[in-house]
């Protein structure tokens, strides 16, 4: 066999390196060894064939990553407005649907590149096909990513129930013709997306370019039985992870415990789901027993502040998890409800709903909490099985740059309030992920962005003339969503996570 050549080596010079928990950034010279970090000190010594980069007026953090996005987003990105979460899943056919396998790849790549460009090295993403997930579908939004640079948990998002038969008595409302329209749009037979998603885990080609898969059931009442013990059972056999939407909105507790009489978490724990390979989207009205059981458990939470409020949701409760030893990571959501794909973003939008939720402000989420979740806690949500989220000897190299000469930072105070509170994206100069440039100087290395323009503008145009009958059929579902599932948030629960007070309906008793 011929020897392999020796990893290259790159050292990065005359950066400030910020310490989270220190809120300070001292300048240090970085040593990588093809893609992972081997020394960080003052005075680092290279060998003469090492690859120079100079970061003098950078600020270096680590690649912020993404606990929870969905690639499907990126084409109805601003789509709609004053949506419920509800709403949004009955628009699903509508916005998302009749998608080619290469608009799949096309929305892959520009959420990709958003990310990149806004400072995020990895992402979890619940990637949704319609009916089913498909083998070629999933090689095609992976590869995506493998071809900005970008690492990536990919987890295809499965169902066997459609959110007209998981809402308990929602199909009743529907006139019998519109249940036969609706009819049209069900998800494969389980066992049809289990033998894709097998097949697909089986032959995965992409995990030398950093990009896994996992299992994603959507929504645990979207699912039945025997189909989530089919998705625990993939998870065990291939060794992945298991990532869900538990409790995002209250419609959603109201109908598990119409279902299960329990809690969603309860009923994924009596089945065996929850632990440390188990990530729950969103979570915003888990209440203490919930989060004590994720925590004991060792098991994640995204929490996608952004989302939870554009969607109404409410404000989860971040401090609550933390104390109940949950692992909390970051994440945006996807951009058909959430919009935009910027974790910076999401930072400031943690740190800030925190403070909102009560006077004592020794409960409230410092700076570093939150940026240490939207690295080190995403991190171990996606489970990549790669050291990522830390600027550390042995971990890897994912490093973002921050131009210390823009706006956002004159003057230069405190970095780890900075990167929460006062970045939005705007600053990032260079992002390196695996030791590899991907972007330098604001510009995508790996991407042709003008023709991403080009073939994203050709995509819409022909889905927007395609969509017309399921934006009729939505027009018509619309109105009895509209009225049936606010009517269920308006149920009493023991534990409330809306904004403002005035949520019981906007009169008030005199």
């Amino acid at each position: 066999m011929a020897k392999k050549p020796n990893p290259s080596m790159t050292v990065i010079r005359g950066g400030r390196v910020v310490d989270i928990k220190g809120h300070a950034a001292p300048k240090a010279d970085i040593l990588v060894k093809g893609d992972t970090i081997v020394e960080i000190g003052t005075k680092v010594a290279a060998p003469d064939s090492a690859t120079v980069i100079d970061a003098s007026g950078k600020l270096l953090h680590p690649g912020l990553i993404n606990g929870h996005t969905h690639s499907h987003g990126n084409l109805a990105k601003g789509m709609v407005d004053r949506v419920t979460l509800e709403l949004l899943l009955t628009a699903g056919p509508y916005m998302s649907g009749a998608r080619t396998l290469e608009d799949k790849y096309l929305s892959s790549l520009i959420g990709a590149c958003e990310m990149v460009m806004k400072g995020c090295t990895a992402a979890y993403d619940l990637a949704a096909e319609f009916p089913m997930p498909t083998a070629e579908g999933l090689a095609a939004i992976g590869q995506a990513y493998a071809d900005v640079g970008m690492r990536a948990m990919l987890a295809p998002m499965v169902a066997d129930t459609s959110f007209f038969q998981a809402i308990p008595g929602l199909m009743d409302q529907l006139p019998p013709s519109l249940q036969k329209e609706v009819e049209a749009y069900q998800f494969s037979p389980y066992k049809a997306s289990v033998k894709q998603m097998k097949k697909a885990l089986h032959g995965w080609k992409l995990d030398g370019q950093g990009v896994h898969l996992a299992v994603a059931p959507t929504i645990p009442h979207h699912c039945s039985k025997e189909f989530l013990l089919a998705c625990l059972k993939l998870a065990k056999d291939y060794d992945t992870g298991l990532h869900t939407h538990v409790s995002e909105s209250k419609v959603q507790v109201i109908a598990g415990y119409r279902l299960y009489g329990t809690s969603l978490t309860a009923y994924m724990d009596s089945l065996g789901l929850v632990g440390p390979k188990f990530t729950v989207a969103h979570g915003v009205w888990l209440d203490g027993d919930d989060m004590k059981l994720l925590g004991d458990k060792g098991a994640s939470v995204s929490h996608n502040p952004g989302s939870n409020m554009v969607l109404g949701n409410g404000i989860a409760d971040m401090r609550g998890m933390l104390d109940a030893k949950v692992n909390v990571g970051i994440g945006t959501d996807g951009a058909s409800c959430s919009d935009n794909q910027n974790m910076y973003e999401n930072m400031r939008l943690a740190s800030m709903v925190s403070k909102v939720q009560g006077p004592d402000n020794r409960k409230w989420i410092r700076t570093e909490e939150v940026l240490h979740a939207a690295t080190a806690g995403s991190a171990r949500a996606l489970g990549l099985g790669e050291k990522i989220g830390k600027i550390k000897v042995g971990y890897k190299a994912d490093i973002v740059f921050l131009d210390l000469g823009h706006i956002n930072w004159i003057p230069f105070n405190d970095p780890t309030n900075q990167i929460v509170h006062t970045e939005d994206g705007s600053a990032v100069h260079s992002v390196m992920i695996a030791g590899r440039m991907v972007l330098e100087d604001r510009k995508l290395l790996n991407v042709d962005m003008v023709q991403l323009a080009r073939l994203a503008e050709k995509a819409r145009e022909r889905l927007e003339k395609g969509r017309k009958p399921a934006k009729a059929l939505y027009d018509k579902l619309e109105k009895v969503v509209n009225t049936f599932c606010p009517g269920l948030g308006k149920q009493p629960l023991h534990i409330d996570r809306f904004g403002g007070g005035h949520h019981h309906g906007y009169h008030h008793h005199h």
